[in-house]
């Protein structure tokens, strides 16, 4: 059954949405900013980062402070993306989050938008940290490793200050796919991957190496064989020997292109006749 039509508003203003649909959703969708770490469209929210907080104003109600990628529309719900309680709640993680990770870039940019430049709290910097100082220990890279791509590679390691994210004991492990989607969720930068030849090698996770496949026309490396084989297994493919599925994407391309252009040609010399 779908969700029925509502109304909500957003910092005074009228917007229309499902009953049900999460705040930042709607907020994003009519380009209202609303800063979030740990938020990701794939995963359930969980509100971790807490940067996502709005206030809700709604009359009759007490004022509440809560995140809104785990807050639900419903008919009439007011709130406000950047008041001045929001503004102070930010500003202090933000000033948090630049002593967990004081090497990230994408932290420094946010904390400037909001006005902050430096931290009050003792930084935290480690040593040859294959993070580079840049995590923040939202969890995403684990939650998408395991949840969505299911290869359990990496996890929280230790306890309290302590606490880390890598593969267990820190050694290479054999259960990487290459896929680099740790690195496409992560929200601060701090995940590095790099190819070398036909090796795919997560600097960030011990090192671990996996093989890339070849391209048959070109001879580029330019996918990991893990990842392939893990996407065969799932998705049967019609057509084992379909030359497109050892092709790079530039190589792939240019085929269809082909085809494209070879149909086109003896269409039209179908209808010259």
């Amino acid at each position: 059954m779908e969700n029925k039509d509502i109304q909500v508003l957003i910092n005074g203003q009228e917007f229309k949405a499902k009953e049900g649909e999460l705040v930042i959703d709607i907020a994003r969708r009519n380009g209202i900013f609303i800063p979030a770490l740990c938020y990701e469209e794939s995963l359930k929210p969980y509100g971790a980062c807490r940067m996502c907080i709005v206030e809700i104003k709604n009359e009759g109600v007490k004022k509440k402070i809560t995140t809104s990628c785990t807050l639900q529309a419903f008919d009439g719900l007011s709130i406000e993306t950047d008041s001045e309680e929001v503004l102070k709640h930010r500003r202090m993680l933000l000033e948090l989050y630049l002593a967990q990770a004081p090497n990230s870039e994408k932290i420094k940019e946010l904390a400037q938008r909001y006005g902050v430049k430096k931290t009050r709290f003792k930084e935290k910097f480690r040593e040859n940290d294959p993070l580079n100082n840049s995590c923040i220990l939202c969890g995403l890279c684990v939650r998408v490793c395991n949840e969505i791509m299911g290869a359990g590679v990496i996890g929280f390691i230790g306890r309290g200050e302590k606490t880390r994210i890598n593969t267990p004991f820190f050694e290479k492990s054999d259960l990487c796919l290459g896929c680099r989607a740790c690195a496409e969720v992560c929200p601060t930068g701090a995940i590095k991957f790099s190819d070398e030849g036909n090796i795919r090698i997560a600097n960030s996770w011990s090192n671990t190496s996996v093989e890339l496949k070849k391209c048959k026309m070109c001879g580029k490396y330019f996918a990991p064989s893990k990842l392939d084989e893990k996407i065969d297994s799932i998705y049967y493919y019609r057509d084992k020997n379909n030359e497109l599925r050892d092709l790079c994407p530039d190589c792939r391309r240019k085929v269809i292109t082909k085809r494209i252009n070879l149909i086109t040609e003896n269409e039209v010399e179908r209808y010259a006749k």
